[in-house]
């Protein structure tokens, strides 16, 4: 029983480490893409 509860918690707390990996990347990349729109916005507007 003991074991099982280890096994689960060590496989979800694999899955949350990667996930917020790939989460952190793509957040980073949205924030790029978002300052990326609001310069061509504002030279645009120039």
């Amino acid at each position: 029983m003991l074991w099982t509860i280890v096994v689960i918690l060590l496989v979800l707390w694999l899955i949350g480490w990667i996930g917020f990996h790939i989460l952190g990347a793509a957040i980073h990349i949205l924030l790029i893409l978002a300052i990326v729109f609001v310069v061509v916005a504002l030279v645009k507007g120039l």
